[in-house]
């Protein structure tokens, strides 16, 4: 009777020590996963960043996922949005996270400014590299380049509907200049898909196969910020404050400087 007793009781005590672990291995995912989407022009911050997040909290894994933050293509941020992805937290051009904002998309009050990018200019590698001190050098390097490429995002939104204009080349540019939906203008040109071809510069730094010419000039640059928030919909609203905490403190920004980027100032 005894020794009926006593497997009883250790039964017990494993069916119990089993649930502990079963709702603590709940827990600990429910806590561990924090998905976070960012745009290319902060893709390569934000993958060193994260890698620094789990390393000082192991508990914590961060998703990483990629998606223009504008734009009718399906890895879109705002398309992830509308069709209802779970998302935690967004890292975007201030603009277009301005506007889910108003959308109510995005949590009131948790958007912080992280960086700000500027746009530049690059040739397929061992390409020669045209002058580009000046708006004329910059005009000149647009003309008598055979294919020109630009985003679909915000920097190609500004050389496509402003800058073309500017430089007084639009006409010009009909049949060899256009605009790169989803891919990085970086790949077109190291692929010979183009002769030139512009972005923000933390999108063509890390593209092998490219030379970078140089920024825009002061007089035509159009400098461009990254902020990042939480999502409405997100179930781990105190996660997602504490990693955007982390990315935008003072000692990321050796990370955020590195990956092409000027840290926002406090």
């Amino acid at each position: 009777m005894k020794s009926i007793r006593n497997t009883s009781a250790a039964h017990v005590r494993l069916a119990r020590a089993a649930l502990l672990s079963g709702l603590l291995a709940a827990l600990q995912a429910q806590a561990a996963d924090l998905t976070v989407v960012s745009s290319g022009g902060f893709a390569e911050a934000f993958k060193a960043l994260a890698s620094r997040y789990e390393a000082r909290a192991p508990e914590t894994r961060i998703r990483r996922v990629f998606g223009p933050s504008m734009g009718t293509t399906p890895g879109a941020v705002p398309a992830r949005l509308a069709r209802g992805e779970a998302l935690d937290v967004v890292i975007l051009v201030e603009p277009a996270l301005d506007e889910l904002m108003s959308q109510g998309r995005l949590l009131p009050g948790s958007k912080v400014r992280l960086a700000l990018s500027r746009i530049a200019c690059a040739v397929p590698s061992g390409a020669p590299r045209p002058g580009f001190d000046t708006q004329a050098d910059v005009r000149q390097a647009f003309l008598t380049a055979s294919s020109v490429a630009w985003s679909d995002s915000a920097s190609g939104e500004y050389i496509q509907h402003e800058l073309l204009r500017r430089l007084g080349i639009e006409e010009a540019m009909h049949g060899k200049g256009r605009q790169i939906p989803a891919t990085p203008v970086g790949e077109i040109l190291a692929r010979h898909e183009a002769s030139f071809g512009c972005q923000q510069r933390s999108e063509l730094q890390p593209v092998p196969g490219i030379d970078i010419v140089g920024d825009l000039p002061d007089s035509l640059q159009r400098t461009t910020p990254y902020a990042a928030a939480v999502v409405a919909a997100s179930a781990h609203a105190s996660d997602a404050k504490a990693f955007i905490a982390f990315i935008a403190d003072p000692a990321s920004r050796p990370g955020i400087r590195a990956a092409g980027l000027e840290p926002a100032s406090p």
